[in-house]
């Protein structure tokens, strides 16, 4: 008898500001435009609910684009997501408006400090009961570090073993206290067993706490580890600490090489493979006919580019001023060795287009492709599709950015969550009662057990 039908995990892919991923989706006349108000993040979060979505989660950057020309200036007239809110404040509107969804957010190692972060998550897992995700990074470019009085960004290496220490002082917070350490007998005026609250005294390289954390341990004793390294050093961080990994591959063939490498590294690391996820992002364009998708991911997706605000978001991702370079400029081995992170991206459009890449190529609407494959057609064919990835072994699920808000998220519940829940491939009802159960993963053990 065969088995159960394998399940996916679906992810919303946020940003609490006036874009989503794809730059020109505030342009869009269907967009929603209340990005500063409550109510817009209330809204996003209930649709991915009533989808049954695993969570939604939100990018950030801790700067305006502003390393092309050396300005914000083209961020800002373009709208080229200058609008970056804190998260800690979003996720907390939407844990109060939402009883299931998983909550993300995005919070870098190399400007933080362990305490902050830990009792930030710790606080979201305890108020959602149980649905905080944190995505680590380590940032990625000088504007960033410019904000937090620092000239540069460290060196790649260099950040990824800071975030090495980081992770092991941020979950030693967590774990300060047992769980059963809360007695709370009014009674005899006990309110905690001091035995089972720890002092850290941890010190390293580049941290120093002392803990214990002012937070008890939350229902999940730590929030699900997002990370979405693509480099060596990035793998092997994400082998040691991830949970679910964010992929950024163009097509199938490449996700289930980096799919395979990266089950291997979590399995070498001694952990279990399979309480690993992977998700690559995608962009979904349903329509009532492939022909009427295809209209709409022209309009969607290359309408409303303009290439001065995608060349500005290339430039903050690469952390190298494209501004003295014309859009027609070829690509070449010269300019690849010169920027930090530019090879791999050259790469796949040179395997995408078949020829010469220009500048243009980069920056214009080829470079979605970059971060992600579409799905486009009737809700039947992005089922296909998504099914042939995930029982290929090529990923577990997936990261769905908006072209539009909220649209394209209505449209994924409206119409492929059906699909998928008809076939089997995905739930239709919330099951867990924390985001780990929801994922299928594990709750960790305290470091103090025992």
């Amino acid at each position: 008898m065969a088995g159960s039908p394998r399940q996916m995990t679906l992810v919303g892919f946020m940003q609490a500001g006036n874009a989503t991923v794809y730059a020109g989706s505030w342009r869009y006349p269907g967009t929603e435009l209340g990005f500063l108000d409550a109510s817009y993040y209330k809204k996003l979060g209930r649709t991915l609910e009533e989808g049954c979505f695993d969570m939604m989660f939100f990018d950030d950057r801790l700067a305006m684009p502003g390393i092309y020309g050396g300005s914000v200036a083209e961020a800002v007239r373009t709208g080229a997501r200058p609008v970056k809110l804190d998260l800690g404040s979003i996720l907390g509107l939407v844990a109060g408006a939402t009883d299931h969804l998983g909550l993300g957010a995005t919070f870098s190692t190399t400007y933080y400090q362990p305490f902050h972060i830990a009792r930030t998550f710790g606080t979201l897992d305890h108020i959602s009961g149980g649905r905080a995700a944190w995505n680590v990074v380590t940032s990625v470019n000088d504007s960033e570090a410019q904000n937090f009085g620092v000239d540069q960004i460290l060196a790649h290496d260099e950040r990824y073993d800071r975030a090495d220490e980081f992770m092991e002082a941020v979950t030693l917070l967590w774990d300060s206290w047992d769980d059963d350490a809360l007695v709370l007998d009014r009674a005899a005026g006990y309110f905690a067993d001091p035995d089972k609250v720890h002092q850290l005294d941890f010190e390293g390289k580049w941290f120093r706490t002392k803990g214990p954390l002012t937070v008890p341990r939350s229902p999940q004793g730590r929030p699900v580890f997002l990370q979405a390294g693509s480099s060596g050093r990035g793998r092997e961080f994400a082998a040691k600490w991830a949970e679910l990994i964010f992929m950024g591959d163009p097509d199938i063939d490449v996700a289930r090489a980096h799919y395979a490498d990266q089950k291997a590294k979590v399995g070498a690391a001694g952990r279990d493979p399979g309480q690993v996820k992977m998700a690559p992002m995608v962009y979904t364009v349903v329509g009532e006919s492939a022909a009427h998708a295809q209209e709409r991911e022209q309009m969607f997706l290359h309408d409303f580019v303009d290439p001065m605000a995608t060349l500005t978001l290339l430039s903050e991702l690469m952390n190298h001023d494209f501004s003295g370079m014309a859009l027609d400029t070829v690509i070449t081995d010269d300019v690849i060795e010169n920027v930090q992170g530019i090879r791999g991206l050259t790469k796949n459009l040179r395997d995408h287009i078949g020829g010469d890449v220009t500048l243009a190529d980069l920056a214009g609407h080829r470079a979605t492709l970059l971060q992600g494959p579409r799905f486009v057609g009737t809700a039947t064919d992005i089922a296909d599709q998504m099914e042939e990835w995930v029982d290929t072994d090529a990923c577990d699920g997936f990261v769905i950015a908006a072209t539009h808000t909220p649209g394209a998220y209505e449209d994924v519940v409206r119409f492929v969550v059906p699909e998928l829940q008809r076939r089997g491939r995905f739930r239709d009802r919330y099951t867990g009662a924390t985001l780990r159960e929801n994922l299928g993963l594990e709750r960790p053990e305290s470091q103090f057990r025992g």
